[in-house]
């Protein structure tokens, strides 16, 4: 497991195990939105302002590669769904943990929406892609979300609780999921999670000046 240590260690500060992930992999999902469209420039700012890691697609992974300064932590998303399809919540592999390794990730990352349709398609992917970062010592972030008809509330500490914690069962390494709402509530999810949490989303930047002010703010507290 060495590797899957180093690896770590390069999105997730090693000193007080917190992490700042920039997820830049929306382009899929809603295009090209405002504040993305130049996944490198976002690059340069982001890990300028000390962000430990981004989130980005197999193809973005070459075009926003940076080639100096300050290291950025590579986590290849390996699934996808766009907002126009028939069933956005469906999460469909695109990649592997095999190609995120050529492209030199350091770690993968997949998304899950629990009680959603198709959540039995999800769930065997998430089995599968766990079995192979194992094997190959990647670290695996899964993105566990309360989603669909069943869940009147996505927010509630009881599903986000159980999201987080199919994830970790699953064999993810860190997992991300709705916040909610303060923090000693949150406490109860991140308590019944035995491995790392991140919290998903955060205000939207308006601008990159508002971009870099988040990160900076996200790493001073």
């Amino acid at each position: 497991m060495r590797g899957k240590s180093i690896r770590m260690e390069r999105i997730m500060n090693r000193d007080t195990g917190n992490t700042v992930i920039i997820p830049m992999d929306h382009g899929v999902t809603a295009g090209p939105i405002k504040g993305i469209k130049s996944l490198k420039a976002v690059a340069d700012m982001i890990a300028s302002g000390g962000a430990d890691a981004a989130v980005v697609h197999k193809g973005a992974a070459i075009f926003g590669h940076r080639g100096y300064g300050r290291d950025l932590g590579l986590i290849i998303h390996l699934s996808a769904s766009t907002n126009l399809g028939p069933d956005p919540n469906n999460k469909v592999l695109v990649a592997t943990v095999e190609e995120a390794l050529k492209l030199g990730a350091d770690g993968v990352s997949i998304h899950v929406n629990l009680w959603a349709e198709d959540e039995g398609q999800m769930l065997y992917t998430i089995g599968e892609i766990s079995r192979r970062s194992q094997e190959w010592g990647v670290p695996l972030l899964a993105m566990m979300y309360p989603r669909e008809k069943k869940i009147k509330d996505e927010y509630s500490p009881e599903a986000v609780a159980h999201a987080a914690r199919v994830g970790a069962e699953l064999g993810a390494d860190i997992v991300k999921t709705n916040y909610t709402g303060e923090p000693d509530i949150f406490s109860c999810v991140v308590e019944s999670c035995p491995v790392p949490i991140i919290v998903a989303g955060g205000p939207r930047a308006e601008s990159e000046k508002d971009l870099l002010e988040m990160v900076e703010g996200a790493i001073q507290a």
